[in-house]
This record gives structure tokens, C-alpha cells and sequence, in this order.
């Protein structure tokens, strides 16, 4: 397993809808593994593997909940129903560092996917969890949580991610690195 770079905005991979795996073998176990370990070392929640570099419908998920570690593999995620109530969450990226935006989604879904292990599943997730899966299947579908704000309010994070980069450089990892 690795640390995996993350790609930073403005960037076109993010408007690319990822391809889909055709088996689950070990390349892809160790990308999966290595975007857990990313998302670790970079305290998030979660990540598609767009977010670092690789066009693949792969999105990893672990909310943490009370500390203990739940990692959750989706491969080939597809949303089969979307619940009509929905919640507002604050959401964020790593990949759009120094902004967030309060958005609107179903609060609950069913995700049919391959997990770790090949196997075809389908499971209902909601509340949290379920805006968490919906913000990285987005991503993996060429959309960004940026796309569902007004254009003005969209332009107005940018500007303000940009000035924010511009104070903190992303960590860019090298041989260099100790972690």
C-alpha cells in the first residue's frame, strides 16, 4: 500500500466519467487499499480514484464513526433508487482545498456495487453515510459537489480556493517524503 497523490482543481480529470473494472484482481485490490490508506493519512472520509489520478470506478468510503475504522470498496458503484426526503450537509474535498458548501441530497439511497472481493451487492445507506457515497459516486460520474451551486456561488469558492492554495501549497509527495 501507498500514500497516493491527490489531484487538486482546477483540473479536467474531474469532468471525466471514470471507466469501469472489468475484474477485481490485485491491481485493483491495491489501489483500493491504497486509497484507504490515503484517505487516512489525509484525514478524510472519503475518496474516488479520480481524486487520484486513476480514470476507474473505484470510490472508497470510511466514516469513522466513534474512531473505529469501517473501510467501504465500491467498485462499479451504480445508485439504483434515491429516497425523496433529503438533507444538508456541509461537504468538502480534498481536492478543493480551504472551501466547503452546504448541499442538498437524497437521504437515502440503494448502491448496487462490486466489493472488495468481486462479489455483486447491493446495499441501502442513509443519513450521513448516504450524502458521503453520493459525493464520491459524483465524482466518479465526471461531477463535482461544486456542480449542484448556483454558478455565481460555484465562482466565488473557486476564487476562494485559489487564493487558499496560494497560501498553503498542497503537499506534493516525493522520495523525499517520510510518511
Amino acid at each position: 500500500m501507498a500514500v497516493l497523490q491527490i489531484v487538486y482543481a482546477p483540473h479536467p480529470i474531474f469532468k471525466m466519467k471514470a471507466e469501469k473494472v472489468s475484474s477485481v484482481d490485485e491491481d485493483i485490490k491495491f489501489l483500493a487499499d491504497s486509497m484507504l490508506e490515503t484517505i487516512y493519512f489525509e484525514r478524510a472520509i472519503g475518496i474516488g480514484a479520480n481524486m487520484v489520478g486513476a480514470l476507474k470506478q473505484i470510490a472508497v468510503v470510511d466514516i469513522q464513526e466513534n474512531g473505529v475504522k469501517t473501510p467501504r470498496v465500491f467498485i462499479n458503484p451504480e445508485i439504483t433508487w434515491y429516497s425523496s426526503e433529503t438533507q444538508k450537509f456541509e461537504e468538502a474535498s480534498l481536492s478543493f482545498p480551504g472551501i466547503a458548501a452546504e448541499i442538498t441530497r437524497p437521504r437515502a439511497i440503494k448502491v448496487k456495487f462490486l466489493n472488495y472481493e468481486g462479489k455483486e451487492q447491493e446495499e441501502e445507506y442513509e443519513d450521513f453515510l448516504a450524502s458521503v457515497i453520493q459525493h464520491e459516486i459524483d465524482y466518479l460520474n465526471g461531477k463535482i459537489f461544486l456542480d449542484y451551486l448556483s454558478k455565481m456561488k460555484r465562482d466565488l469558492l473557486i476564487k476562494k480556493m485559489e487564493k487558499y492554495l496560494k497560501a498553503h501549497p498542497p503537499h506534493i509527495h516525493s522520495s523525499s517524503c517520510h510518511h
